[in-house]
């Protein structure tokens, strides 16, 4: 079986208690290591619906996968952990090989260092003074930390630059210029010509270094295989040109080339296994954090896996378990796990089998059909002959990672015979 996610001393010693929804009422008290010791199983050790759970053996086959995939193409990997804030799986990731984790934001980097990251990249414009004295300070207390950061504008250097001289800064702060992905694009600097003067504007700082370029292709409108492969072309381009001009100092070591969420990181690896030699060693840093969990929905249809089978496939970690507490209607039904539970914004849950209350079997969820959420219910849609009954667990598979995890706080790993081996916490 797989190893179980070893929780860091502080977090084993969390107390149990009402803040962490569906766990066992009389756990309460004990600490989370000791209620792991435990093992209980979570259909009849005591756990109350709607309870999230994560396949043990899934979240280690997909660390698996991802470790191998990397290492196959040549890349470094630094998984986005905005999308499970789960120290844990941070620790898991980083020991699969991962070279350090990316953040969207400063909070997430002080969570990252609360647990001891020591390296992270932001992939975003940091022009908060508050946030850019508290990344400073980090930096000069810990010669071993590494932060690399997003840059899309003069402005935006200009107020770093000051940010950061006003707070006494001793250390530069590494930067990659963001190239948008697209005319159309979320961030980043939209031509070749406007990112050489944000890297002049970073040439003319004493508080920045520039060590690369970045940007993420996931957010382009009407993405395909090939606007995606053009655009990374242009970012690599771009490396090349910055290295051609003096831009990279030789004292930074390596140039920076980073890009790839969880959709295309096949043709990322792709354009980035053609990257020319440049003046440094080249970190091919691909960021894709959905893998970990993996989903039923969004990344089960548009995962890069699907088109390059012969790597392997991702498996979905999450099953949502809720409890049949209405049953209406020969058509209808109602559990208890609703909007506050489940993730919506995407797609709704889908329901994938059924735990007979009176047996305790699981069967196929035949006939069944979520068709839509209120805040703490689930509408079913049951055709005729469909075999549910009030009491009866439905296990449903949900979609997007990203906003599965934040809903919970202890969320339980468990192995296929339902005994729960771990409890991974967030921190959102």
């Amino acid at each position: 079986m797989p190893d179980p996610v070893q929780n860091t001393p502080d977090l084993a010693n969390e107390r149990v208690d009402h803040r962490f929804k569906a766990l066992p009422p009389d756990a309460e008290g004990l600490t989370v290591g000791e209620l792991a010791a435990q093992r209980r199983n979570l259909f009849t050790g005591g756990f109350t619906t709607p309870v999230l759970a994560l396949s043990a053996e899934s979240v280690e086959h997909n660390l698996r996968l991802l470790e191998t995939y990397a290492e196959r193409h040549g890349l470094a990997f630094a998984p986005h952990g905005k999308t499970s804030m789960a120290p844990q799986l941070f620790d898991r990731q980083l020991a699969h090989g991962a070279w350090g984790i990316t953040a969207a934001v400063p909070h997430q980097a002080r969570v990252y260092r609360a647990h001891g990251i020591a390296r992270i990249f932001l992939a975003n414009e940091v022009v908060d003074p508050v946030a850019l004295r508290w990344i400073a300070a980090e930096l000069d207390a810990d010669p071993a930390f590494r932060l690399i950061c997003y840059v899309d504008s003069v402005r935006g250097v200009e107020l770093m630059d000051e940010a950061l001289r006003a707070a006494g800064a001793s250390r530069p702060v590494d930067v990659v210029v963001e190239l948008a992905a697209g005319s159309a694009g979320r961030t980043g600097v939209r031509t070749e010509a406007e990112c050489a003067a944000v890297a002049d504007a970073v040439a003319a700082t004493t508080a920045l270094r520039l060590v690369g370029v970045a940007g993420y292709e996931g957010t382009m409108p009407g993405a395909d295989a090939g606007s995606v492969r053009d655009w990374l072309h242009r970012l690599v381009g771009l490396a090349a040109d910055f290295d051609e001009a003096g831009r990279f100092a030789p004292a930074i070591g390596e140039i920076v080339v980073s890009a790839g969420g969880s959709e295309w990181f096949d043709t990322v690896a792709e354009v980035f296994a053609e990257i020319p030699g440049l003046s440094l060693p080249v970190l091919k840093l691909l960021r894709s954090g959905a893998y970990v969990s993996h989903d039923d929905g969004q990344y089960r249809a548009r995962t890069p896996f699907n088109r390059v089978p012969e790597e392997g496939a991702l498996e979905p970690a999450f099953r949502l378990w809720s409890q049949v507490v209405s049953r209406p209607a020969p058509a209808q039904a109602f559990t208890n796990a609703g909007k506050r539970d489940a993730a919506h914004d995407l797609h709704l849950p889908e329901a994938h089998v059924v735990r007979d209350d009176r047996t305790g079997e699981i069967r196929a969820a035949e006939g069944i059909t979520v068709t839509g959420l209120s805040d703490q219910h689930a509408w079913l849609g049951t055709e005729a002959g469909a075999d549910l009954e009030v009491g009866d667990w439905v296990g449903m598979g949900l979609s997007h990672p990203c906003t599965i995890f934040d809903k919970w706080q202890l969320i339980p790993l468990v192995e296929a015979d339902g005994t729960v081996v771990d409890y991974v916490r967030t921190f959102f």
